[in-house]
């Protein structure tokens, strides 16, 4: 097995290559057929790469809720001005 499946989910991995790699790293699991080392090295893998969508996931909605906000703060804004 190579280095590959403990290397660190980082920042700069993208939400879809993050998705990407868990699906391949879920499929493997499925197919069976590595060793118990193996099969742990994948599972640690998948976690970190869950976690790294989870984030990209958290912090999409988190921009979303803060845009809707401000648009919820300028229409109030815009209906406060027309009474005047």
């Amino acid at each position: 097995m190579t280095g590959e499946a403990a290397a660190p989910a980082d920042e700069a991995l993208g939400y879809e290559q993050a998705r990407d790699e868990l699906i391949d790293v879920v499929r493997r699991l499925e197919a069976g057929g590595t060793s118990l080392e193996e099969s742990l090295a994948l599972w640690e893998r998948g976690e970190e790469l869950a976690k790294a969508c989870r984030r990209w996931l958290e912090g999409a909605r988190a921009r979303l809720d803060a845009a809707l906000a401000e648009e919820a703060a300028q229409d109030a804004d815009a209906a406060d001005g027309d009474e005047e």
